[in-house]
């Protein structure tokens, strides 16, 4: 195979991986997720007609979801200076 071919593809392959990357942390993807989870566990609460606020207990698995994005960043940092 041809050097600057695989060279150009190696390229591809970083900028592919560069968009996943910021994808997979934007807030953007973030609040889909967040709106989605919200909509859904809304949804779930109408479906079984909970007695209990049902806006109010839909948030409660997104703030979870939320926070848990939150210390992920965190968490990670601190195993990556364990493990160099």
């Amino acid at each position: 195979m041809n050097v600057e071919k695989e060279i150009h593809e190696i390229k591809q392959r970083n900028a592919r991986v560069e968009m996943d990357k910021k994808w997979e942390t934007s807030w953007l993807r973030r609040g889909l997720i967040l709106a989605l989870t919200f909509v859904v566990v809304l949804a779930y609460n109408f479906t079984i007609q909970s007695n209990v606020n049902i806006y109010f207990a839909s948030l409660v698995p997104v703030i979870g979801f939320f926070l848990s994005t939150l210390s992920l960043d965190f968490v990670r940092r601190i195993f990556e200076k364990r493990v160099k």
